[in-house]
């Protein structure tokens, strides 16, 4: 199960700037050894949108660990809900060789995941290989920090880059709260300490839905 809140900026001045406050030097756990990566999301649908239109998301991340080796990460997600920034889902990622998304190769290693199968199968239904294609496209520097905050652990991931879909492209610059171990009420509240100290705002839209906002525009809906 994926948990986060989503915090929206208007730039990235506004959203870097929070790495030189005070304040993030308390919570933060590791200032001196940031994690970086550059991200490129392919996300993937059926012509018809199946898997968007229930709720799901299908995308192959492309990115180079910090050992410069190239990799793969096939992922889904599943249903949750959207609560003032704060993201539920389930989730179920693969790591792989291969840059082309496997229906049955995915199902079979992450049958093995701690999130259920049977609702994978759900998100997946009468979705195969051959109707599957490439619906959009993200590419942004991510940089994580890892917070501390009340029984939580949470990585802190600062993005920056682009959402492409179609003819049409947008913005990304926004802070992701992603907990790795403990309670949300301390994720809630971590997320309300740094909107009350910065310029951010909840943000109930993933890069994703973005996305499909602008294919409908490109395509007039």
């Amino acid at each position: 199960m994926e948990t986060e809140v989503k915090i929206a900026y208007d730039s990235p001045e506004e959203l870097l700037a929070i790495i030189n406050e005070e304040w993030f030097k308390d919570y933060c756990l590791d200032e001196a050894s940031p994690v970086r990566y550059t991200l490129d999301n392919t996300y993937y649908d059926t012509p018809d949108r199946i898997l968007s239109d229930r709720g799901a998301v299908c995308r192959v991340r492309y990115y180079k660990d910090i050992d410069s080796d190239a990799k793969y990460e096939h992922t889904v997600k599943f249903g949750g809900k959207v609560d003032n920034g704060l993201y539920q889902r389930y989730e179920w990622n693969v790591k792989t060789s291969e840059k082309l998304f496997n229906v049955a190769d995915f199902k079979i290693s992450a049958s093995r995941q701690e999130d259920p199968f049977e609702i994978l199968e759900e998100a997946l239904n009468g979705v195969d290989d051959d109707n599957l294609h490439p619906l959009c496209r993200t590419v942004f520097e991510r940089t994580i920090y890892t917070f501390g905050f009340g029984d939580s652990i949470m990585e802190a991931c600062f993005d920056v880059g682009r959402i492409e879909a179609g003819n049409k492209s947008c913005d990304i610059c926004e802070l992701e709260l992603e907990l790795s171990s403990g309670d949300v009420v301390d994720l809630k509240d971590m997320a309300d300490f740094i909107i009350e100290n910065t310029s951010g705002r909840h943000f109930n839209e993933s890069k994703f839905q973005r996305s499909l906002k602008l294919l409908d525009e490109q395509d007039g809906v």
